[in-house]
């Protein structure tokens, strides 16, 4: 029952990660912590590193750390693995630490896009820094994968430069940055580096290190899936379809009617024929079709002409060469042969790039569509994409159709032009891991725990040292990797990709028993078993062959797929495992949970809500209207209140006074004024007050960043002319910051835009005192500010002098029709609550409830 079968039966034609034979250095066994200094490589018995791995976090020796995961990956296969952690980068002495590497540089910024972790959406710089000791900003610098690597150059510049980590994986073609607002190259280009790997790297990175190891030069490591490299000349034996324009239609002639006169076409036309001048009538007139009169009806009839693929030659040439994906117009009406996507189908006069032979028109009457595993996909090049907004979206929309291990083709965009002209080729992404694959990666001797390094004066990383995000995901357990969401603001997809990857459930309860037997603090609660989303475990297509030629974005938007399973069996089985173990008091779901697929399962909704929520559950809707909703390929608001009735109903079953915290996003692309205003009634309706705001933040590659910097949707296609669907973006900071203001409208230090923007839009009957407004008439003295639980979202307010007299005496209230929550979306204290509130429990659906004016 619990061997490690694969839930999705996705081809893998690929060399298991565990069948390498190990490197000589195997020998030297497995190290407590990989090294970080000549002291620690000496107590090994090492005299240098096979690999350097560089990283922009601090080394945390746990499987949710990408470094730590690598370094344990290659350490398995038999290389002696370094860390370099967090290095001043002001110049290359501290990247010699540990001497050459034998074999390669490794590169990453961290877990994190190292622009994202420094600034916040609005563009001002983080004073603190989650994965380094203490919480302290500024320990790495701006694009901290180029300058690591160049600083990795400028150390031994023979040693080879693989890079890796997410900052390189959403930066592998020419992308928009939004930190200088403006599109950059590709960071194959500006880093300089030997070998891009993108995505779940584990099986490319343990290809190229054995190659490397056997003296394979690096330039000639081009045939590795989930790798990007600079190559200056074609590829010979490959096909190459060209998709440096969008499609524009030509002039449509009308077609002319078979029975029209040469006198009626020049009488069309503005002129007089001679010859059937005095002709009272026309040959043709005995053609045309009575009218409803009984009279003959004089005036030319056109039809449009349909075009109908004909049978027998297609049955004899088999599918067409260039199918359209599912909700593409496959299942459209018989028309004529389906217009290309972009990026197909612009191949008519194409011919090898080698010069080989037997594809192309010259070779046959029908030719076959060349083979997918020799084709590349020519994007447009930087520099057109960098001009031109609408190429820009093009190659955006190409990069997502090309996205399917099953059947992605290569792609290679241009940089530069004339004698600095060079190619970034992109292979193919890399083949998903299996359950075995997964296990094994899980199943390695990591320390759970940071590197002693960061130790406080007691030897423990719980004090004035403690890297937040280790604490965050301490006694956590990630049991799946992948998303199939598809949301465009987030870019898992692209990394992780779309084909779930599962571990077994023998494999989830050792690390549960080994976290709690050595990770010291363990009190018996996990804190979560989870991944990229919460409850996608196990989950897949029922057609192997559906599943590796699907080419839609999302296997749940606009609604769930047929062919998608959606069985919670195997995940209830982990929970139910995982809360009887013997230690184990209590397990917490903390990841993102896709509600619209929970409540295809009640039995799923029943065990998630009686036994692992711990008074509130997150999730995300994100917003309530239909146009941002469309424009981030997420389920309507519906799809929440059917999750919202099954948790109250379960809840109350258990007997528990439990609530839902729902997350939304600000100043999205395809958000208006409107929207965000009607986003707010919402909320205050329901009695939400959002602590929290999370502005839209343009991460590199994702389609909502082509959206934001395009103006155009590509999920609807790329056109130049009306078909092209405008998007509004929220740009500026006075209008980000109004959608920010909606979302937390209850602060009086957003009234006053409110109260203009409101007016603006004619709203006037939304300002008052009464139930049915949203916000005041009247604005609180100077000083008097939002009191947020948490005091980062706050501001700050002088309190009136009988309210700070109260307080030295021991005896503060909150005045009257204001509100202390615990957390967002939480009920008010008891302790200090007045009315109903504190007299019983609040209305069932209005988590915060009390507290509004009256």
């Amino acid at each position: 029952m619990n061997a490690p079968i694969d839930v999705s039966f996705f081809p893998r034609a690929a060399k298991p990660i565990t069948s390498y034979k190990p490197f000589w250095a195997k020998r030297f066994g497995t190290a407590p912590y990989l090294p970080m200094s000549r002291a620690e490589m000496e107590a090994l018995g090492w005299d240098s590193c096979d690999v350097v791995l560089v990283t922009g976090d601090a080394y945390v020796d746990h499987p949710s750390f990408g470094m730590a995961v690598i370094g344990r990956v290659l350490e398995a296969q038999g290389f002696r693995v370094g860390i370099i952690a967090q290095p001043d980068w002001q110049s290359a002495e501290p990247f010699k630490a540990l001497g050459k590497p034998n074999l390669f540089w490794g590169v990453t910024a961290g877990n994190m896009d190292s622009m994202i972790n420094r600034y916040t959406a609005d563009r001002k710089i983080r004073s603190d820094d989650a994965y380094t000791p203490g919480d302290i900003g500024g320990k790495r610098p701006d694009r901290a994968a180029i300058v690591y690597s160049q600083r990795c150059r400028e150390a031994w510049k023979d040693v080879p430069i693989v890079l890796g980590g997410i900052e390189g994986s959403l930066r592998r073609i020419a992308h928009y940055d939004y930190w200088s607002d403006k599109v950059r190259r590709s960071i194959v280009v500006d880093s300089k580096c030997d070998l891009l790997l993108y995505g779940n790297a584990e099986r490319a990175l343990i290809e190229v290190a054995h190659r490397l190891a056997r003296r394979e030069p690096i330039e000639n490591i081009t045939d590795v899936r989930g790798t990007a490299f600079v190559r200056r000349a074609s590829q010979p034996g490959w096909f190459e379809i060209d998709s440096t324009d969008v499609d524009q239609p030509g002039p449509v002639e009308a077609h002319i009617n078979p029975y029209q006169t040469t006198s009626e076409q020049a009488a069309g036309q503005g002129a007089v024929c001679e010859a059937a001048e005095g002709a009272s009538d026309s040959i043709a007139a005995d053609h045309r079709p009575a009218s409803a009169a009984g009279q003959k009806d004089l005036r030319p009839t056109e039809q449009p002409l349909r075009f109908v693929r004909n049978a027998a030659r297609a049955a004899s040439a088999g599918p067409h060469p260039n199918p359209l994906p599912e909700g593409e117009g496959a299942n459209a009406a018989a028309v004529s042969l389906p217009l290309p996507l972009a990026g197909e189908g612009r191949g008519e006069g194409l011919a090898p790039a080698g010069g080989g032979q037997g594809w192309g028109p010259s070779a046959q009457k029908h030719p076959p569509r060349p083979p997918r595993d020799k084709t590349v996909i020519r994007l447009p090049s930087y520099e057109q994409v960098r001009r031109d907004p609408v190429l820009y979206a093009h190659a955006n929309r190409v990069l997502h159709l090309e996205t399917n291990p099953g059947n992605a083709r290569a792609l290679v965009q241009a940089h530069g032009e004339g004698a600095t002209a060079r190619d970034v080729w992109l292979n193919p992404p890399p083949i998903p891991l299996t359950t075995a694959e997964m296990d094994a990666i899980f199943d390695l001797p990591y320390a759970r725990n940071p590197h002693p390094q960061y130790a406080d004066a007691r030897g423990r990383h719980d004090g004035e040292t403690k890297i937040p995000a280790w604490e965050m995901i301490r006694f956590s357990v990630n049991i799946m990797r992948g998303c199939f969401g598809g949301c465009t603001f987030c870019s898992i997809t692209e990394h992780e990709g779309r084909i779930i990857q599962s571990r077994s459930e023998d494999s989830i309860v050792r690390e549960v028993e080994a976290m709690r037997d050595q990770v010291q603090g363990f009190t018996g609660i996990v804190s979560d078993l989870g991944g990229p989303t919460a409850n996608m475990y196990r989950l897949g297509c029922k057609s192997p062959e559906i599943e590796s030629a699907c080419r839609k974005p999302s296997c749940v938007y606009p609604g769930i797929c047929q062919n998608l399973t959606t069985n919670h069996d195997p995940l209830i089985a982990i929970y139910k495992r995982v809360r009887k173990l013997p230690g184990v008091k209590k397990v917490l779901i903390g990841s993102g949970l896709r509600y619209d697929l929970a409540v295809k399962s009640p039995a799923y909704v029943k065990e998630l809500v009686q036994h692992h929520v711990g008074g509130y559950l997150k999730i995300a809707p994100e917003h309530t209207e239909e146009g941002p909703l469309s424009k981030m390929m997420k389920p309507g608001i519906g799809n929440y209140d059917k999750f919202k009735l099954l948790f109250e109903k379960y809840s109350a079953e258990a007997g528990k006074q439990q609530f839902l915290i729902p997350y939304f996003i600000a100043a999205h692309p395809g958000t208006t004024d409107e929207d965000m205003l009607n986003l707010a009634l919402w909320l205050k309706k329901n009695g939400f007050r959002a602590d929290q705001v999370q502005g839209f933040y343009p991460s590199p590659m994702a389609t909502a960043t082509a959206m934001y910097h395009t103006g155009l949707n590509p999920l609807v296609g790329v056109h130049r002319d009306e078909r092209g669907e405008q998007v509004d973006t929220v740009k500026g900071e006075r209008r980000r910051r109004l959608h920010k203001a909606f979302l937390r409208y209850h602060d009086p230090n957003n009234w006053p835009l409110l109260r203009e923007t409101l007016k603006r839009m004619g709203r006037h009957d939304l300002i008052g005192s009464g139930k049915h407004h949203l916000i005041p008439a009247w604005q609180p003295a100077m000083g008097e500010g939002y009191q947020s639980p948490r005091r980062k979202n706050s501001t700050a307010a002088a309190p009136a002098p009988t309210l700070q007299k109260k307080k030295q005496s021991g005896q503060a209230q909150p005045a009257k029709g204001r509100v202390l929550t615990q957390h967002t979306g939480l009920p008010p204290r008891p302790s200090t609550t007045h009315g109903p509130a504190a007299r019983g429990a609040p209305k069932p659906g209005s988590p915060v409830g009390r507290g509004k004016r009256d």
